[in-house]
């Protein structure tokens, strides 16, 4: 059997060549009920649609970009995720979703969108000022955020609620108990960038709620690396051994929290209770014990991201900001304060 045309469906659902294009391409509007016969037809005879000539016919690339500064910041495991279920969100709405691993700077932004290559773009790890922002508004091209400018008011994102994820885990925390609390960060090193909204947010939030709920707190940070973590948690645990749990929103040094709990001649939980913040849920079978945490959105992150974006090219819609707490992870690294 040959391949299957557009005459061919016109021919099943009794419709002319020209109301298939308009169905395929998305050219112009048709009724619900002879759309249905369409897509009806095209399931029957295994149809499959030429992006390259729906892409001639509304005059678009079918291209979006990820731009992430992979350069400066490695990908890690929570960052994987979200551009897997984005990639795979792209392809559903028939998009190609390709990752431009260009820095913050915006300089070689500048440079790939001059070439015409990409409908829209999804920016992830965004600043509080981020110039890539700026870039794209200059340059008419239209984007969406997985993250948050410091007002990012009139943009389109989606990004994680973390009052609601710190209130969460400081939740979980006080029921048991705990009194004194650190949260330990991003601070310094390769991959740090000033001004990165999720630090910031979680900071903000820390020092906001622990200060409602009247709870003793300290906040540090450190490279993003498992010898950093080691090292600074065993600085913060002599530093202050009232202590009894630790918040972690530092995805590559948080197993080396929990090596620096034991360096300090400490436990984990039995002493001290630790909970990682925004990561995926992979890292906690790599701990030992496993790891309670407030588990990232990523997948929901990633596939909101290019629904709003593509939401904004198809119909000219602009969704709501979307923010979306991570959610309680149970492990064996939390129990009652000591």
């Amino acid at each position: 059997m040959g391949v299957t045309t557009m005459q061919d469906v016109a021919d099943r659902a009794g419709v002319s060549i020209a109301t298939v294009s308009y169905v395929v391409n998305g050219t112009k509007a048709v009724t619900p009920a002879t759309r249905a016969k369409i897509e009806a037809a095209m399931a029957d005879l295994n149809f499959q649609r030429n992006r390259a000539a729906r892409a001639l016919a509304i005059r678009r690339t079918q291209n979006l970009a990820l731009v992430y500064p992979a350069l400066e910041r490695r990908l890690g495991a929570t960052s994987v995720e979200f551009l897997t279920s984005a990639a795979t969100a792209a392809n559903r709405s028939d998009y190609h979703l390709t990752l431009w691993p260009v820095s913050n700077d915006a300089v070689g932004l500048k440079d790939l969108l001059s070439a015409g290559l990409v409908d829209g773009v999804l920016l992830m790890e965004v600043l509080l000022d981020d110039p890539r922002v700026t870039t794209l508004r200059d340059a008419g091209t239209p984007f969406a955020m997985i993250g948050r400018t410091a007002d990012p008011s009139g943009e389109l994102y989606a990004d994680i609620d973390f009052d609601a994820t710190v209130s969460a885990a400081l939740d979980r925390l006080e029921s048991l108990g705990h009194r004194y609390v650190a949260l330990i960060g991003e601070r310094g090193g390769t991959g740090a960038l000033p001004g990165y909204g999720p630090q910031v947010r979680t900071d903000e939030a820390f020092a906001r709620l622990v200060a409602e709920r009247g709870l003793r707190s300290v906040t540090v940070g450190c490279e993003q690396t498992a010898s950093a973590g080691s090292d600074i948690t065993q600085q913060l645990l002599a530093e202050h051994p009232e202590v009894t749990a630790i918040l972690v929103r530092n995805e590559q040094a948080t197993l080396g929290v929990m090596v620096g709990v034991r360096q300090a001649g400490l436990r984990v939980p039995d002493d001290v209770s630790v909970i990682a913040l925004g990561t995926t849920g992979d890292i906690s079978t790599m701990s030992s014990p496993a790891l309670t945490m407030m588990q990232s959105p990523g997948e929901e992150l990633g596939r909101l991201g290019v629904e709003i974006l593509v939401d904004y090219l198809e119909s000219g819609t602009r969704t709501p900001p979307q923010l979306v707490p991570c959610t309680f992870l149970p492990g064996a690294s939390v129990a009652p304060a000591r």
